[in-house]
């Protein structure tokens, strides 16, 4: 007999009671991270009435029981059909959430009172960096490191990568450690050896060990033409240009600063919108809000998230609701390209989750049971056009209109390419790092000791140390649901370029390809996460997961891959392509905001909210 004691429960019940509790707690999870939430114990509380219910095991013994209760009723045709896949999909989502331990959710609770305190903290915490007449300027880890990649003053350079290392010393100091700690004692309540084995296993449904048999293969991959480029670097530019705050500058500054008036912030959006609607990708009548601009107290990293999740119950269409935000400077040379790539990025999530098309919200949000390497596929698929040279020639444009000339996307192609194997082992890092800091004893987690395993970690796998973004600054480490989890990238981008390589082969070109986006929303978007990471990109390209292709595209010379890209490019110029005039439809409501303030909206059309966004970037942003 159940614990629930219950027979009768249907698939809408647990949907109503999950949304109950899951839109309260977006919703001020928006805000909180936002800076607009002027009562941080209100999220604290929704996000600790979340995990309650999610993790509570009686919810499992309540679907078992609602699933023997149709099963007994005798209930057949395409209704009873659609209540058991339903119900089916709440036991497996239950059954990768739920804790049976009390303890540890006990423990849990105190994990997330913890780390609330530490990212209001966090907010509150202002970083500086001086220019070469010694004035100060704060900035944000984003203004930080877009100064890393496109300032020409070196002494900016060196002072914002002096204030990243005093944020890895206030992480430390400021309630991390004993995160880990506590972390590590959530994850041996439940059996586990140690926090990273508990999320490899809750995220990618794999172990420590399978895990690191495809990262370490990838690692021995790339491993000679990353620490190649550094040396070959240094040769040419001198042993000062491999430093941390020198090297993003010395691989690309010049192209940075010769492409950054062919992509004005400003226009942004435009781009973006004129992307995902010639590449046929909607979202199905969702509500967006976009925060884009950076301000003191605001999150530092771009993220999505879905306050509402879409669904399609009994023929009945509900629409999502979505978020998603950047941190742009657009005054900052480099903003635009940034900005430009958080909004490919994350409306590249926020596309997937407005087209799920299952029966239940369970099946439609960014938690397990969906794999991170699933979901970071769908965004990175789309951001890294970016780097494609027939994309920048048909999207790259000054602000009167005027194309970049080839030369300028040739030198970005050119100047990215040789270090794309330092690019990904920079992700490889992080799990690097954080599978050796989780197996430390407690009494090793000092701050002098975990330092040295950062500097230990990056000086092993991209062979300079400190890294130019050093790995404890980075935000993903603090969040619960995000830390550990910083592989999925790396996983997401060997099936980006696995289905670059199938479009390619296929088609000839990605950039305004209409057959990409339905056939990303037939075969990953709309199966939610009723299917595993592998088993979409079989769904995709016709075979399972591998990261040849990716290690194939870093070790590539950089002419063979500069010959590709114009191959592409004289082909999109031969091609016929749509006029910029005409209207992009992504069947979306969009709001953009800065914090309170409601900057545009597509009420009126497309062209008002590009109108309006930008004569709001204009006025208070003058170059």
């Amino acid at each position: 007999m159940s614990r629930a004691g219950a027979t009768g429960k249907t698939a809408s019940e647990f949907d109503r009671e999950y949304l109950d509790v899951h839109v309260r707690k977006e919703d001020l999870y928006w805000t909180t991270y936002m800076g607009t939430n002027a009562n941080p114990a209100a999220f604290e509380e929704a996000e600790g009435a979340y995990k309650a219910y999610v993790s509570d095991p009686q919810r499992i013994d309540e679907v078992r029981a609602a699933l023997a209760a149709l099963a007994e009723s005798g209930a057949r045709g395409p209704d009873a059909d659609e209540e058991r896949t339903n119900l089916e999909g709440w036991l497996r989502f239950f059954g990768a959430n739920a804790i049976e331990s009390a303890e540890a959710r006990r423990m849990q609770d105190d994990l997330i009172v913890l780390e609330s305190r530490m990212q209001q903290a966090r907010a509150a915490l202002e970083l500086r960096h001086r220019d070469g007449s010694g004035k100060e300027h704060r900035g944000s880890t984003n203004v930080l490191a877009t100064n890393l990649s496109a300032s020409p003053d070196e002494t900016v350079r060196r002072t914002s990568h002096e204030a990243l290392l005093e944020l890895e010393r206030w992480v430390l100091e400021h309630g991390f450690l004993e995160l880990v700690r506590r972390r590590n004692a959530f994850a041996r309540e439940l059996g586990f050896p140690d926090f990273f084995a508990y999320k490899t296993r809750k995220n990618e449904d794999m172990s420590v060990e399978e895990l690191f048999a495809v990262l370490d293969e990838f690692e021995a991959l790339t491993r000679a033409r990353c620490f190649g480029e550094l040396k070959r670097l240094s040769q040419q530019k001198g042993p000062d240009s491999a430093l941390a705050h020198n090297l993003r500058y010395a691989i690309r500054g010049d192209a940075e600063r010769a492409i950054d008036p062919y992509l004005p912030f400003e226009k942004a959006l435009q781009a973006w919108a004129q992307t995902f609607h010639r590449l046929g990708i909607r979202y199905r009548g969702a509500t967006l809000t976009l925060d884009l601009l950076d301000r003191a107290g605001k999150y530092e990293n771009g993220f999505m998230h879905g306050p509402e999740p879409s669904y399609l119950r009994g023929g009945v269409w509900h629409p999502a609701r979505l978020n998603f935000t950047s941190n742009a400077t657009p005054n900052q040379v480099g903003s635009g390209r940034g900005g430009l790539e958080t909004l490919l990025h994350e409306g590249g999530h926020a596309a997937h989750f407005s087209n799920v098309l299952q029966g239940s919200p369970c099946f439609s949000h960014e938690y397990p049971p969906l794999s991170m390497a699933l979901a970071e596929m769908q965004s990175m698929f789309c951001d890294a056009l970016l780097g494609d040279g027939d994309w920048l020639q048909g999207y790259a444009k000054d602000r009167e209109g005027r194309p970049a000339p080839d030369e300028v996307i040739r030198a970005l192609v050119v100047a990215k390419h040789p270090f794309m194997a330092f690019a990904e082992r920079s992700i490889l890092v992080v799990p690097v790092f954080e599978r050796r800091l989780y197996a430390l004893e407690s009494e090793s987690l000092t701050p002098e000791r975990v330092l040295s395993l950062a500097r230990a970690c990056e000086q092993e796998i991209l062979g300079i140390s400190p890294a130019p973004r050093p790995v404890l600054t980075l935000p993903h480490l603090v969040s619960m649901d995000s830390a550990c989890a910083y592989h999925g990238y790396l996983l997401a981008h060997m099936a980006v370029y696995q289905a670059r390589a199938f479009f390619l082969e296929r088609d000839g070109f990605i950039a305004d390809n209409p057959r990409i986006g339905p056939e990303l929303a037939e075969r990953c978007w709309a199966p939610g996460n009723s299917v595993s990471y592998g088993e979409a990109v079989r769904r995709l390209v016709g075979e399972g997961p591998s990261g040849r292709h990716l290690a194939d595209v870093c070790n590539r010379s950089t002419d063979d891959f500069w010959a590709d890209h114009a191959r592409r490019m004289q082909a999109r110029a031969a091609r016929a392509v749509p006029a910029d005039s005409e209207p992009y439809e992504l069947d979306a409501r969009l709001r953009i905001v800065h914090g309170a303030e409601t900057i545009a909206t597509n009420e009126a059309g497309m062209e008002k909210l590009f109108d309006d966004f930008e004569a709001y970037i204009t006025r208070q942003y003058p170059r």
